[in-house]
């Protein structure tokens, strides 16, 4: 058996899990910190270590512009940030086999949209259109199938 490509994938949203074809997603890390310690009284000269807070880093997705899309819900949903309150979501990312049945999925909990970014604009350019979105979250979980 050969380990999975990450050219398949699937991103949702929300409630009505609404979804959107992205291109590349980034950022899916998970970390723990590691508290050293030593008693006083300890006969070894060394630090014991033990987990502390785990953090999640920010979410980055990138899609292609397409008119058809026109937005999807993203800027709606960032357009509704004020100063606090947010409209918190689980966002899902799922990696696909060729049956495009997951077989690893990232829960992404309690996101919402930290930044928008358009694309870079040049008048003798051909490159596609690329937006990108960024999330920050109170959590990830993985799931395996």
């Amino acid at each position: 058996m050969y380990p999975m490509t990450t050219l398949h994938f699937a991103v949702s949203w929300g409630d009505t899990q609404q979804t959107s074809s992205f291109s590349e997603v980034s950022g899916l890390t998970m970390e723990a910190e590691v508290i050293e310690y030593r008693g006083g009284a300890d006969p070894q000269f060394s630090t014991h270590k033990q987990p502390g807070l785990r953090k999640f880093s920010n979410v980055t997705m990138k899609r292609g512009i397409a008119p058809a899309e026109a937005g999807n819900g993203l800027f709606e949903w960032y357009n509704s940030i004020s100063i606090g309150s947010v409209d918190r979501r689980d966002v899902t990312v799922s990696l696909l086999n060729e049956e495009r049945d997951p077989v690893m999925t990232w829960k992404i909990r309690e996101a919402w949209p930290v930044k928008l970014e358009g694309p870079g604009l040049k008048s003798t350019g051909t490159d596609v259109a690329i937006e990108s979105v960024e999330f920050a979250c109170e959590g990830i979980l993985i799931e395996t199938r």
